[in-house]
């Protein structure tokens, strides 16, 4: 098969969350099941010159863009046995952040525009085109419309991809026609209106031929009012394609046998090394190096994930015999607020309010427990990073949360980790009383420890699941 990867974000390139870490990971994993999988992302200015250096200039596209026409050049580079193509344009992409600009439905509608052109101008004929997130969400409205006209694009089918339905890349509808140079005929309550305004992420709900989203739970979760963002409507009247496939984590760079970013590498046999990483991180954090319950998390400081709850709770929590790590940036209230505990709690909370790649793996590594209480949960990749480094995750069962976070069973010793279900401060204070008596009695834990370590969450099953899709779809 030949697939193209859309994506605004590919790790190692470009980065600011989850969908980087799939885009980087999956077309690789399904690349070793022998399929021609390239992935297309914008070339942005903060790429780094390690990788700009080794890149090769293929084609100069022109993308009509309403009454202008705009330069893009097409360069390539293989990374992991992967062709990856980057869309050049200084004035959309030579900016200091990703997203966040004033133009950014224009930018994201020139990049899409322009990995549709290049399936042609690169005589890249693919069976497939797989798009994520609202950046590319017009992408398979495109194919589509190219192919009533080009017969090049007409039994190309077009997979959509939902990270995060809560951004959506809304837009005044003059865009559609001055900028997308697409009919009115698709601003329809079955198309791209929402409201008064248009909405790319439902563009690529509507015209994709299947749907997907990054767990199962979230798949289900995504069709009522509480989770579906005013798109559970139309998400119910396209679930005939909806398909829930969770998110893995590629075990090249998160191995804790092998890791560089940590200073003691381990496996479950050496499991003693895991305690001289926790000693390292209470030594750059500033926290008194003792044998107590290390607690953490690596996160957007936001609502969506769970930050009400722990304020509510902190106080009450440090008043047990632990240490707290936070690492993370987002709302200035949380940061403010974990500032505060740092200040009233010095030797037993650490707060970071920053992000480093190399810290946030010597978390993973160090810490006894991982705290994710998410209000909503898509999949979440710490939890499955956490697991690996035999970190164990106490998480809120929504979402990809739910799917991969087995709940400790006191009789039978089953589990990989703690579980709540309700979003409840006091549900999520009782897990992790639960989690710290566990902690008292060492062999249960380590028996834990192994079964989380053993947990399988690579790309190997998920990949399966992916090439199953787009053969029985190409077949359609």
């Amino acid at each position: 098969m030949k697939i193209l990867y859309a994506a605004a974000e590919v790790a190692p390139f470009a980065k600011t969350g989850g969908l980087a870490d799939v885009a980087g990971s999956l077309p690789k994993a399904i690349k070793i099941k022998k399929h021609d999988i390239r992935v297309v992302m914008p070339l942005y200015s903060s790429i780094s010159e390690e990788y700009k250096s080794k890149m090769k200039r293929e084609k100069e596209i022109y993308v009509d863009l309403g009454w202008r026409i705009q330069y893009a050049g097409v360069l390539s580079m293989k990374n992991e046995g992967v062709i990856h193509y980057f869309i050049d344009n200084e004035y959309y992409f030579k900016r200091d952040g990703i997203y966040g600009e004033y133009d950014d439905g224009e930018r994201f509608i020139f990049f899409t525009k322009a990995a549709a052109l290049l399936l042609k101008e690169l005589k890249f004929k693919a069976d497939i085109v797989h798009c994520n997130d609202w950046h590319t969400g017009l992408l398979p409205l495109y194919i589509k419309d190219f192919a009533k006209g080009d017969i090049y694009y007409k039994n190309m089918k077009t997979v959509f991809t939902i990270h995060n339905l809560k951004y959506q890349g809304i837009f005044e509808p003059s865009i559609l026609e001055e900028i997308a140079g697409l009919s009115r005929e698709y601003y329809n309550d079955d198309g791209l209106k929402f409201y008064d305004k248009i909405n790319l992420m439902k563009a690529g709900i509507v015209y994709s031929d299947v749907l997907t989203t990054v767990s199962k739970t979230y798949a289900e979760e995504i069709k009522y009012e509480y989770f579906g963002e005013n798109l559970d409507d139309i998400i119910r009247k396209n679930e005939h394609k909806l398909v829930g496939i969770v998110n893995g984590i590629d075990y090249d760079i998160y191995n804790p046998e092998k890791d560089k970013n940590i200073p003691c590498n381990y496996n479950y046999k050496s499991i003693e090394k895991k305690k001289l990483n926790k000693q390292e991180m209470q030594k750059l954090y500033n926290l008194p190096v003792r044998d107590v319950p290390l607690l953490a998390m690596v996160s957007r400081l936001v609502a969506m994930k769970g930050i009400d709850l722990v304020r509510h709770i902190l106080d009450e929590l440090l008043q047990e015999d632990i240490q707290f790590v936070i690492l993370g940036t987002g709302d200035k209230e949380y940061e403010d607020m974990f500032e505060f505990f740092r200040s009233k709690y010095p030797e037993k909370l650490a707060s970071r309010i920053y992000f480093n790649i190399k810290e946030s793996h010597l978390i993973y590594a160090g810490a006894d427990l991982f705290i994710m209480p998410s209000m909503a949960e898509p999949c979440g990749i710490s939890q499955l990073i956490s697991l690996r480094y035999g970190t164990l995750p106490i998480v809120r069962e929504t979402g990809g949360l739910k799917d991969t976070v087995i709940p400790y069973n006191e009789y039978t010793g089953e589990g990989n980790g703690f579980s709540f279900k309700n979003f409840n401060a006091h549900e999520l204070l009782n897990c992790i009383k639960d989690a710290l008596n566990l902690y008292k009695d060492s062999e249960k834990w380590l028996g834990l420890i192994e079964q989380a370590m053993d947990s399988k969450n690579d790309w190997e099953k998920s990949s399966e699941q992916y090439v199953a899709m787009y053969e029985k779809l190409i077949k359609q």
